[in-house]
């Protein structure tokens, strides 16, 4: 058996979706229309966040952050792999691979830490929301975002370093769509105990622990909802929540079957179709779930529209 290091190979090879010929062509065409779909809805919310100084509160500045966000997460991972099935080359260098599977893992990451902060940004705002503009100010906005910007690289750097230093068997063929670290991992030679020790710790870090504090803060938010006397008022705060925790379950569910399932479980065709999900179509759902089905925002998109000459179609789609 062949045996090399990451610095002595010059380019990767992805397997992709190639042992699914007859539904290649489908998978592609879906990641492209959740590429341009994530784009489009993030980057119009980022615009009417900036633009508009009626969304200038804690909750959009959260959001606008998780939209930026999520536009660099799937860039990170789809756009390559839509790139190499036009171009036909599956391939990519030593360079690209270890930034790609940085950037996706910091963005990844990130997410977790920062799905929760707005959690209990909501829990603050609706249960006790009194205190909410001296709890929540600016500083402490920028304060909690910042953090999980910080602790989203930094266990990114501490998880990528490790592996790239690791010796390979074989050929450098990786099978997945992108340089998913469990998939480079398969590829090692050697003891990887300590790197897989090191992924268990992070994994527990912005995983599990983020999920629970989502529950508990949506339990409390539930219990407040429930006090509400209007019928109607009670129904529309339901299905926001039962909204926001779909959402939730998508992400963080796909993403711990992957990162804390036992390392005997081979399940690399099962990971690169979980990938998909918390890659491509969580970060497409963000926007639409957490604001462009709030009236403020239409109301913000309708008077973006209104400047320039197509607004009349366009608004005519948002009613």
């Amino acid at each position: 058996m062949v045996q090399g290091n990451w610095t002595s190979v010059t380019v990767f090879v992805f397997l992709g979706f190639s042992h699914y010929p007859r539904i290649e062509v489908t998978i592609f065409v879906l990641c492209l229309l959740m590429y341009l779909i994530t784009l489009l809805g993030n980057t119009i919310l980022i615009s009417i966040t900036i633009l508009d100084s009626h969304l200038h509160t804690p909750m959009y500045f959260f959001l606008s952050n998780l939209s930026f966000l999520d536009i660099w997460y799937t860039s990170s991972a789809l756009t390559p792999m839509l790139a190499n099935f036009v171009s036909g080359k599956n391939t990519i260098s030593f360079s690209g691979c270890a930034s790609q599977m940085y950037f996706s893992l910091a963005m990844g990451s990130t997410e977790c830490v920062l799905l929760s902060m707005m959690a209990y940004d909501r829990y603050v705002a609706i249960c006790n929301p009194l205190r909410y503009p001296i709890i929540m100010n600016r500083r402490v906005c920028v304060q909690i975002a910042g953090s999980s910007w910080v602790t989203g690289c930094l266990t990114a750097l501490v998880e990528t370093g490790p592996v790239i230093h690791l010796s390979l068997c074989g050929n450098s063929i990786i099978n997945h769509f992108t340089c998913e670290i469990l998939a480079l991992l398969k590829m090692a030679c050697g003891d990887t105990s300590m790197v897989q020790l090191i992924m268990l710790v992070i994994s527990i870090l912005l995983l599990p622990l983020p999920m629970l504090l989502i529950c508990v803060s949506y339990a409390s938010i539930l219990s407040n909802i429930l006090r509400i006397s209007s019928v109607d008022g009670r129904s529309k705060a339901f299905s926001t929540c039962a909204a926001h925790l779909t959402v939730v379950v998508l992400f963080y569910g796909t993403a711990l079957s992957m990162y804390l399932k036992p390392s005997s479980v081979n399940s690399q065709e099962i990971d690169k179709f979980m990938a998909l999900i918390y890659a491509g179509l969580t970060p497409m759902l963000n926007p639409i779930i957490y604001s462009l089905r709030n009236k403020e925002v239409k109301m913000a998109v309708k008077k973006l529209l209104m400047r320039n000459p197509f607004s009349a179609i366009l608004t005519s789609v948002l009613k």
